[in-house]
């Protein structure tokens, strides 16, 4: 890891850890929940918003305001704005990204649950991602969380991360293999 990223998710882990104490203090886990999905996709969505919170450009002041405008608009919990707040003052705004990644490890670590990063070559429907889920969970022992990513270059099968561990069943792996033990044999 970088140091500039190992910084950053440094500053996001205490930022997460404390607002993640006082969401379980104040059981609003679920509020916090619906706050990081509205904050995800207005990173992910608005490329103005993603510039206010990473840009030096903007004062505090500026920050701290548009901020503050924006928990509004988006309706976000008066716990998650004042952290915002406080992180436009400290200027930290940058780790946000960071900041939702962590929450949603330690949201996850409370209810017991791991997420799977699965890539498949097509959308999977409801069933599969279910069977999948349910797989997984019998695997792991806990209950399991898929986000799913679509590459097309897979060709075909699925590529599942979960933690440390990958299982790849893609038809681009295997004819990579082939390909490599037919390198070998000629």
């Amino acid at each position: 890891m970088s140091e500039p990223a190992s910084i950053s998710s440094g500053i996001a882990k205490r930022y997460a850890t404390a607002i993640f104490e006082l969401a379980k203090e104040g059981k609003s886990l679920k509020a916090l929940e619906g706050d990081l999905d509205t904050l995800e996709a207005a990173i992910a969505e608005s490329s103005d918003f993603a510039a206010l919170i990473s840009s030096p450009v903007y004062s505090r002041e500026d920050q701290a305001g548009a901020l503050s405008a924006l928990a509004k608009k988006m309706k976000l919990s008066p716990m998650v704005s004042n952290s915002l707040g406080l992180m436009a003052s400290k200027r930290r705004l940058f780790v946000l990204p960071y900041l939702a990644a962590e929450l949603r490890q330690q949201i996850a670590d409370e209810k017991g649950e791991v997420t799977a990063d699965v890539t498949a070559a097509k959308a999977l429907t409801k069933t599969q991602s279910d069977k999948l889920a349910k797989t997984l969970k019998a695997s792991i022992g806990k209950d399991v969380k898929i986000n799913v990513a679509v590459d097309e270059s897979l060709i075909g099968g699925l590529i599942v991360k979960v933690g440390s561990k990958m299982i790849d069943t893609s038809i681009r792996a295997k004819l990579n293999t082939l390909q490599n033990s037919m390198k070998e044999v000629g």
